[in-house]
């Protein structure tokens, strides 16, 4: 029946669409073209992805499921604020558990080992310097290798839980002060304490570039 296959090919193009539309818009939301507090429609969202409205208010479902997209009473839509409050909890998600987990790295002798493993996501933070949005993923993915030494798969979820929210007050840092070639340099050399079993400079490293001066600098959008 040449119907039901037409009908069937539609069913089959819909989710692969509203998965379109939700990829873009994602992204869209995560490197700050569309920043925090931005009035979103869904006019405005079918124009510029060229699509019709059936995937893209799938997509805007999906991304409010997620906590990306909010809407009020009124039905207007916004992309989710960042407020001082997000701020100050994800540093101190940060500082509470990879301070404990760098500090593992030395205490079970493991820091020879994870200099090395640490070393390929800063190789990679090099390579994409020149793209904010890009670097953010690389340097969470290197937050993400200090973590793994707590072998925790339910802290693993706390960090994939926040990713969005650590992907986009890292780029305010950034935005703000916070430079990333100091940064990719300091951390050469936080993964040459660590190879020499340095933890205290190793340590001083992160903590003033990741937790210190990343919550500082991301605070000045306030």
């Amino acid at each position: 029946n040449v119907y039901q296959k037409g009908e069937s090919d539609m069913a089959e193009k819909s989710p692969s669409l509203a998965t379109q539309a939700y990829e873009t818009i994602k992204e869209n939301i995560m490197n700050l073209t569309y920043p925090p507090g931005m009035v979103l429609t869904e006019a405005m969202l079918t124009k510029e992805l060229r699509m019709s409205r059936s995937p893209v208010r799938t997509a805007i479902q999906m991304l409010q499921v997620e906590g990306l997209i909010v809407s009020d009473y009124y039905k207007s839509m916004t992309v989710k604020e960042i407020t001082e409050k997000d701020i100050n909890e994800i540093y101190q998600l940060r500082e509470l558990i990879e301070g404990p987990a760098f500090r593992l790295i030395f205490t079970s002798g493991r820091y020879g080992e994870y200099s090395y493993r640490i070393e390929e996501k800063i190789v990679r933070m090099c390579a994409v310097a020149g793209d904010l949005y890009e670097w953010e993923i690389a340097d969470t993915a290197m937050h993400m290798e200090i973590i793994s030494i707590l072998d925790n798969e339910r802290i693993n979820r706390i960090y994939e839980n926040n990713l969005s929210e650590l992907i986009r007050i890292g780029q305010y840092s950034i935005r703000n002060g916070m430079g990333i070639s100091k940064t990719n340099e300091n951390l050469k050399k936080m993964v040459a304490y660590m190879r020499k079993g340095n933890y205290e400079q190793a340590f001083e490293i992160l903590k003033n570039d990741h937790f210190s001066t990343g919550r500082n600098t991301a605070l000045k959008m306030h």
